[in-house]
């Protein structure tokens, strides 16, 4: 797998926070490797005071939605429900990802999953919630406002069309 992500991306989505959260920004790159997908995430600008709250603990998840836009209630409503393409209750969707883990506002992960490749989700949303994902509540684990948000795009080599 660390062979692959030497290699560029299938996809990746720039994410950025919510009005509320607007220090909050990186990006998710999707790899196509053995059976599924890895996912490489960095996310920078966590504000203290939510990384307290939240212990430093956020849900994370593929959206079957497209687009980052919403509404004055929710920012990222656009996004619609977790990807769940088998119609499977959670946390068995596509989109169910392990939670971020925080720390002094920044995240690092890397995760594979077989759910899905990376071709699957062009054109969905990923999103990072306020709090932990308790992988029980349904229908999306009880983990909280939308704070982030980016659109998962075929990935391009800079420069070109």
């Amino acid at each position: 797998m660390v062979i692959k992500i030497n290699e560029n991306p299938t996809a990746t989505a720039k994410i950025e926070g919510s009005k509320e959260y607007g220090s909050i920004r990186g990006k998710a790159d999707f790899y196509d490797t053995y059976g599924g997908t890895v996912i490489v995430v960095e996310l920078y600008g966590i504000p203290e005071e939510l990384e307290e709250k939240s212990s430093g603990f956020y849900g994370f998840h593929i959206h079957e939605g497209g687009s980052c836009t919403g509404n004055e209630k929710d920012a990222f409503a656009d996004t619609g429900m977790h990807y769940n393409p088998a119609g499977r209750p959670h946390p068995g969707h596509a989109g169910d990802l392990p939670p971020l883990i925080s720390n002094k506002g920044v995240v690092w992960a890397a995760i594979y999953t077989g759910r899905f490749y990376p071709e699957d989700v062009i054109g969905k949303t990923i999103i990072l919630h306020e709090r932990a994902d308790d992988f029980r509540t349904q229908p999306s684990g009880d983990s909280g406002a939308k704070i982030a948000c980016g659109e998962i795009a075929a990935w391009k080599e800079e420069g070109k069309k």
